[in-house]
């Protein structure tokens, strides 16, 4: 171990010139070597410590800096595009700098040997842990497009609008259920018009969906309406039997709107003339 840490100390500065230099030309000069060479730098003497500890086990405690180190930077290469590759090479290329200079008789090739696996080991952990920021990623991206896949608008005092495009499922329900009843709360509204001229297609699953966001509406007590009934979605629900029950609906958003407003206006007299 000696003759690995003192070349390693001796000749860090030559080592991680040549590293940063590697792993520059892997990543096309999408990131600035100031950049790369303040990581490379702080992930070398990491890994110098570990070794200074005799220890060639990247999962021990002498390593846990370079764990650290090691996921952060695979955190900031996932969130900046750059592939699984990309990242593990990071690690991969300091072989390939370090062999010329240890491999060079029997003794330093063994401890060459070692410190390969465990760059290696280190190496799959940045796979690891890019794999999983990707997958946060992704997630939080879904999230993302299913809020703006489901808006609830403020047609007019009173009235809220939920257009619907593509496909209704559970979590999109969810979705619309939580976001029709903080709105209704939010606007004062007692209407609720569900718009369905976007959804290409109702099947007893959507119609199900359907039902409990007007259920979950109605014990808000909002009045709810279904709109965009197509005539081949009204032939589909008949040919399923699919019951609406006494839930109004509407060839479109218009009608829907207008029957709406009439509703309110009639809720208002009846309340001013239960003031006199």
């Amino acid at each position: 171990m000696p003759v690995l840490v003192e070349t390693l100390t001796a000749q860090r500065d030559a080592f991680l010139a040549q590293w940063t230099q590697a792993v520059g030309e892997d990543l096309q000069g999408r990131l600035s070597l100031a950049e790369l060479g303040r990581e490379l730098g702080e992930l070398y003497d990491s890994i110098l410590r570990g070794l200074n500890a005799a220890d060639f086990d990247s999962r021990g405690e002498h390593f846990a800096e370079t764990r650290s180190l090691l996921i952060e930077l695979s955190r900031n290469r996932a969130r900046q595009g750059f592939t699984p590759t990309e990242t593990a090479r990071s690690v991969f290329s300091l072989k390939e700098v370090l062999e010329p200079s240890l491999a060079a008789d029997g003794k330093g090739a063994q401890q060459y040997l070692q410190l390969g696996r465990l760059l290696d080991d280190l190496g799959l952990l940045t796979t690891e842990a890019y794999v999983r920021t990707r997958e946060e990623i992704i997630s939080s991206q879904a999230e993302q497009l299913l809020e703006l896949s489901t808006p609830v608008v403020k047609l007019w005092d009173g009235v809220v609008g939920v257009p619907l495009v593509g496909t209704l499922d559970s979590a999109r329900t969810q979705v619309v259920m939580e976001k029709l009843l903080q709105t209704l709360v939010d606007t004062d509204s007692t209407h609720a018009i569900i718009d369905i001229t976007g959804v290409p297609t109702v099947d007893t699953q959507v119609a199900q969906h359907l039902l409990k966001t007007v259920v979950a509406a109605r014990m808000m007590g909002a009045q709810c309406t279904i709109s965009g009934i197509r005539p081949q979605i009204a032939q589909t629900i008949v040919a399923l039997g699919i019951e609406f029950g006494d839930i109004p609906t509407n060839a479109s958003l218009s009608d829907a709107l207008r029957q709406a407003l009439k509703e309110v206006a009639q809720d208002a007299a009846d309340d001013a003339r239960g003031l006199l």
